[in-house]
C-alpha cells in the first residue's frame, strides 16, 4: 500500500533558485503578468529582488531598501513608478503585447 504524502510535507518551493538570468526572469514575469493581479506582480517582483540582492536591487532602481521592501510584499499595490524603476534595476522591462492576434 503507498503511503499518501501531505502537502504540509513537502519542501517549501524557493522559486529564487531558478531566476539566475534576465531571460528566466522575463519569463516569470511574463507568466505572472497574464495572471492579471497586481499584488502578485508585486509578490513576483519581490522574488526576483531577493534573488538578486534587495540591497543590489534598491539601489539600482534610487530606492531605499526599506521602501523596496514595503512596495514588493505580498498584497502591495506599488505604483507603476516603482515597478518601472525595479524592472530597470533588473534588467527587464514590461513591454505590451495585442490580446487578440
Amino acid at each position: 500500500m503507498e503511503k499518501k504524502i501531505k502537502i504540509s510535507e513537502l519542501p517549501e518551493f524557493d522559486v529564487t533558485r531558478y531566476l539566475d538570468s534576465e531571460q528566466a526572469i522575463a519569463e516569470y514575469l511574463t507568466v505572472v503578468i497574464e495572471d492579471n493581479d497586481p499584488a502578485f506582480l508585486a509578490a513576483a517582483l519581490g522574488d526576483i529582488a531577493k534573488a538578486r540582492g534587495m540591497t543590489e536591487v534598491a539601489k539600482k532602481a534610487g530606492i531605499t531598501r526599506e521602501a523596496l521592501y514595503k512596495a514588493l510584499r505580498p498584497n502591495a499595490s506599488p505604483r507603476f513608478d516603482t515597478i518601472n524603476k525595479v524592472c530597470a534595476a533588473l534588467g527587464v522591462r514590461l513591454e505590451a503585447k495585442p490580446i487578440h492576434r
